[in-house]
């Protein structure tokens, strides 16, 4: 069974008729590009119309398609609206009104010629009153649809033009054989596949059919995750058992948790086999993750073998390499930096350290695993905010190593128990859930920014008893359309209150170079202040910033508010974070600011996070490329995910090389959703 039964779904839009280079650049803006794409798009609701000879009170509110005669046309003066009035079958008066293009109201509704017109109806004072209604053709009157669906649009499109498109890729749409088992389609009264798009995009409201569709998106997502740890599981890779002689000496800063003792030994055991190590690290901010990875790259280092640490910024790649060399240069083991900045004579020396071996660990950013960096046995590779990275970009890293080397992946941000299933459903797990001894509990304070001069005050307060701080701003600078603080105005006005020396600026648009500099004075002591965006929301680690201040809080999800959270609370002393809100705030930004002020446990805040923004932004799918969920909902993953890996496990158990009939339909899945890198193995077998 061949992927070319897909073909005519993967066609560009471009091929479907009446879309040109405008219509197509205008889907482009909703992701909308290949055929596929439209098919998965479905309604977001419905519009609802009634069919009636006449007007009455209970219409109200409602879109009403009517049949009316114009009997009087007034036209206001200036800027006034055009007034045209009508009865109906019943003699009531409805006033049509057009704030525009009076001429053509005119030309479409001629006085005492019948006409079907649509729109909502309201009351205007003691009168009934329609605006800007349609006015149908005489032939298309009684194609009216009175229940339409709804689609999600943007600008150049209307609702009609995406239902015509959405109809003409359904019209493509070729009968698939089942990959989901027939018991489970009798057990919820699914429809087949195609019949069930076809009953999505025509009733919004047929669960039946979306929790189908849900299920396959799911259930492909489960499969391909089980590809890829299946062909990862049969490649012989090396043992790496260390003899103890450097973690032995390495001078820690506390005695490690419980927690952390069995993460470690987790690891361990992992690293002993001639399999791959493939395991996901979660730790809440300050459980002591690094110490854990530094353990295992000495672990590696110890059996003769290499470490290489990816991070997502550059400023954490610097963090951890100063970290790191603190601790290991006592040690005899050298540590080296690569990313995009360092050129010329430094990056040469690097990649002959590399090459030859002298280097042992290597820390850098997606510069580690460019063309021409190559390791002379790279045993462990160890990435850091995972969650930024795709299974594309952990595989092309692997391929740097002779042998599959063992692969440990970090992540500070909290994962929901559904969304470790279904985003790396390919790798154990293991989770850090004990903080290590004399963290001190945030205090956490929601506060009106028509307060913001006493926050301002009290931070000059808080700058006096020789404290530093973090200003968060959810902007680099003003923007017109989001009424958002700028960083680099709130850096402008807290330099004009406190001295320029005392306050720096970082953010994502600044060169390395000058970030690193920024974040050196800070780190010294030497500013008191650091205003930033989001780029200090992992890694930044100043023992004595005991405040920090996120403006515009309301803006930023549950985790990400956590996450900056974590930036203070990293020394002995007391800190505090105070979330600065925007005063019309709804009640769900209210209930999510009560809960950041509730608690410090960031796996409760990432569940109730996944509750609200969905898994695409916890995760920062966005930014990383990997594939979101386009039809499952959090509530769909949470109750089909378990069963779908269920499903998928059995059928790989069955048939491993995906040959059989249910097999190859499953392939079909697989292609329809384009899961990863799980297309291209099955591309290549």
């Amino acid at each position: 069974m061949r992927p070319e039964l897909l073909n005519p779904l993967f066609a560009e839009v471009e091929t479907l008729k009446g879309v040109g280079p405008g219509i197509a650049k205008a889907l482009a803006r909703l992701d909308l590009t290949r055929a596929v794409d439209l098919i998965y798009h479905l309604p977001t609701g419905t519009i609802e119309r009634v069919r009636a000879p006449a007007v009455n009170q209970a219409m109200l509110g409602r879109i009403v398609v009517l049949d009316v005669v114009p009997f009087e046309v007034r036209a206001g003066a200036g800027r006034a609206p055009l007034r045209i009035f009508a009865s109906d079958s019943d003699g009531n008066a409805i006033t049509l009104t057009f704030f525009n293009n009076p001429a053509w109201a005119k030309k479409q509704l001629p006085l005492g010629e019948k006409k079907t017109i649509v729109g909502k109806l309201d009351a205007w004072g003691q009168e009934w009153q329609i605006v800007h209604p349609e006015v149908l053709e005489p032939s298309k009157a009684g194609e009216v649809a009175l229940r339409e669906p709804v689609y999600g649009l943007t600008e150049g499109i209307s609702n009609k033009r995406m239902r015509e498109l959405v109809l003409a890729a359904l019209e493509r749409t070729p009968d698939l054989p089942e990959w989901v088992e027939s018991s489970l389609l009798a057990q919820n009264h699914w429809r087949d596949w195609r019949a069930a798009l076809a009953e999505a995009h025509s009733d919004p409201d047929a669960m039946s059919a979306r929790k189908r569709l849900a299920y396959d998106e799911i259930f492909a997502n489960q499969l391909a995750l089980m590809l890829l740890r299946q062909v990862a599981r049969r490649k012989k890779g090396v043992p790496l058992q260390g003899d103890g002689r450097l973690s032995g000496q390495l001078q820690l800063p506390y005695r490690l948790t419980n927690a952390q003792q069995r993460v470690i030994g987790e690891i361990r055991g992992d690293m002993a086999q001639d399999r791959p190590m493939l395991r996901l690290l979660q730790g809440d901010v300050g459980s002591g993750k690094t110490l854990v990875a530094l353990l295992a790259m000495l672990e590696a280092v110890e059996a003769g073998a290499q470490a290489a640490m990816l991070a997502p910024t550059e400023i954490l790649a610097r963090q951890h390499f100063s970290t790191l060399q603190r601790q290991c240069q006592a040690l005899g083991v050298t540590v080296a930096i690569l990313t995009g900045r360092e050129k010329g004579r430094a990056r040469e020396s690097v990649l002959m350290g590399l090459a030859d071996g002298s280097i042992n660990i290597l820390v850098g950013t997606h510069a580690i695993f460019q063309q021409h960096v190559g390791y002379k046995r790279l045993g462990l590779i160890i990435i850091d905010e995972q969650h930024r990275f795709g299974v594309s970009q952990r595989l092309l890293l692997a391929e740097k190593a002779v042998h599959p080397p063992h692969l440990l992946a970090m992540t500070a941000t909290p994962i929901p128990r559904t969304l470790t299933l279904t985003h790396y459903g390919e790798m154990d797990v293991s989770r850090i859930d004990e903080m290590p001894p004399g963290r001190t509990p945030i205090e956490t304070l929601v506060i009106s920014d028509s307060k913001l001069a006493d926050v301002i005050e009290g931070l000059g307060r808080h700058l006096a008893a020789g404290g530093q701080a973090y200003w968060v701003c959810p902007l680099v600078e003003e923007s017109e359309t989001v009424d958002a603080a700028a960083a680099e105005d709130r850096a402008a006005l807290l330099r004009e209150r406190f001295g320029l020396g005392r306050v720096g600026l970082v953010h994502g648009r600044m060169k390395g170079p000058e970030k690193d500099a920024v974040m050196t004075s800070f780190s010294s002591g030497e500013l008191g202040v650091l205003v930033a965006t989001t780029v200090i929301e992992v890694g930044v680690d100043v023992p004595n910033a005991t405040l920090i201040i996120v403006e515009g809080a309301e803006r930023f999800g549950l985790a990400q508010l956590h996450q900056l959270r974590g930036r203070v609370g990293r020394g002995s002393g007391a800190s505090r974070c105070i979330l600065l809100r925007g005063q019309n705030l709804s009640e769900t930004g209210r209930a999510r600011l009560a809960l950041m002020r509730e608690t410090n446990d960031g796996f409760r805040i990432a569940e109730e996070d996944l509750k609200l923004r969905g898994p695409g932004e916890i995760l920062g799918t966005r930014q990383s490329g990997e594939q979101a969920f386009r039809v499952a909902s959090p509530e769909d993953v949470a109750e089909l995910a378990p069963i779908a890996q269920g499903d998928a496990r059995l059928l790989l158990d069955r048939d491993g090389g995906l040959a059989s009939e249910r097999g190859q339909a499953a392939r079909l899945c697989l292609y329809l959703f384009e899961r990863d890198s799980a297309v291209g193995l099955l591309r290549s077998g």
